[in-house]
């Protein structure tokens, strides 16, 4: 399948389609420990931080993004999701987008135009397929809390929502627009996402979780627009 029209929404929407035989090679790795490993440092050294728990969440919470973008907004904009967890995905923890990803010749779940069960393929491959076992990764890498990683997961979905919202509405496309509200309120049931925030949909779509991501403590950090200190 083709995904320019997802990565016209922006980089983080995108990723390397190129059949790329030497990737390995070239800095790209399976979802795994090493990968997960040189990522967290990779953050921790961005970030002038030297707590691992503080990078271990922020690099968690970016490959979930990417992770759910490209699927989210190949959804509402095609009408199918492609396969992530075919065993084929590569990442570079050292890249940005959208040249962190790497998937040669991506294929298409069954396509559908209904929110709940793009929903469903989306929750099978990314959520469970890959996100689940990269929280156990990580969590053998640097102990972060559980709640905390599910905060951060429905966190960047709701970040790739509002993105493609915004998206979508700037080009008169409000079916669309909410075609991708429709798709993300049925993803935060799933069991993995489920409890861990509130999503506002009235307007612009917003969302306060019920975790922090711990992005306060890195120097000159503060308090993201969802976070459940705020109120406080």
């Amino acid at each position: 399948m083709r995904l320019s029209e997802t990565a016209s929404v922006g980089p983080f929407f995108a990723l390397r389609t190129d059949d790329d035989a030497g990737a390995d090679a070239h800095g790209f790795l399976p979802l795994g420990e090493e990968a997960v490993r040189l990522r967290v440092a990779t953050v921790a050294e961005r970030l002038g931080t030297a707590d691992r728990r503080v990078a271990a969440s922020i690099a968690f919470q970016g490959v979930a993004g990417r992770l759910l973008s490209v699927p989210l907004a190949s959804a509402v904009l095609t009408g199918s999701v492609p396969d992530l967890a075919d065993g084929r995905l590569r990442w570079h923890p050292g890249a940005t987008a959208p040249d962190d990803l790497l998937l040669p010749r991506p294929a298409a779940l069954p396509p559908t135009a209904e929110p709940a069960e793009q929903a469903a393929q989306i929750a099978a491959t990314v959520l469970h397929g890959l996100l689940a076992p990269l929280m156990d990764v990580t969590r053998t890498v640097t102990p972060v809390s559980p709640r905390l990683l599910r905060g951060n997961a429905a966190s960047s979905l709701a970040g790739s929502l509002r993105v493609l919202h915004t998206w979508c509405g700037a080009r008169g496309r409000h079916r669309e627009a909410a075609h991708a509200v429709a798709v993300a309120r049925s993803l935060l049931t799933d069991p993995l996402l489920h409890d861990t925030g509130t999503l506002r949909t009235g307007g612009a779509p917003s969302f306060t979780r019920r975790s922090c991501c711990l992005y306060y403590r890195v120097p000159g950090g503060g308090l993201c627009g969802d976070c459940v200190l705020r109120g406080r």
